[in-house]
């Protein structure tokens, strides 16, 4: 719980995590143009409007279980630098996965260390699962990198899982405990 006066749970030192509004569309718009240049995901281009619409339902959807989407904007300027979010829950198993981007300009920031320190504190300490896991394809060399920083370990390979820019490409399966997160992760760190 935090005390009257504490900094928000949500926020860091470099972020602050949200929710979306309807106005962030224009920002989404420029992540999404940024996970195509990285040859990571690469959908048929979208209109503006269509962005805008997005932005509008997810100001408006209610929380799907422990599946959330969260901004992540920069704390000294309010701009959103980029996503987090977990998906995949399973509070049976207490296993769920995770996902994060940053839009190219703000990369190697530190923004999405902490983004998903917060999230994964959350997860782990207020939501009680047990496990985190990632899927990170493995011609990302960065992503694979941030993941070795968090404290993720590689669990498993899907060979040629995947099908992106006329090639198949193999998956890579990371995880990490709460115990291993509560070991590197210090509740003050932020």
């Amino acid at each position: 719980m935090i005390e009257q006066g504490m900094a928000s749970f949500w926020a860091g030192e470099r972020v602050r995590l949200r929710g979306f509004e309807p106005d962030d569309w224009i920002a989404f718009m420029h992540l999404a143009t940024d996970e195509e240049q990285l040859t990571d995901l690469l959908h048929p281009p979208r209109s503006a409007e269509d962005f805008r619409a997005w932005a509008k339902e997810q100001d408006a959807a209610k929380p799907d279980g422990d599946y959330f989407r969260l901004a992540i904007e920069a704390a000294g300027t309010g701009e959103i630098v980029g996503t987090v979010g977990s998906h995949h829950a399973d509070p049976r198993a207490g296993c769920f996965e995770y996902g994060v981007t940053i839009g190219a300009e703000h990369r190697r920031e530190g923004y999405a260390v902490e983004a998903v320190v917060l999230l994964l504190r959350f997860m782990f300490a207020e939501m009680r699962y047990h496990k985190c896991e990632a899927r990170i394809f493995a011609h990302n060399e960065a992503s694979l990198a941030l993941q070795r920083r968090l404290g993720l370990v590689e669990e498993g390979r899907r060979r040629d899982r995947v099908f992106l820019s006329g090639r198949h490409h193999d998956l890579v399966i990371m995880g990490m405990l709460a115990d291993e997160f509560a070991q590197l992760h210090s509740p003050s760190e932020l």
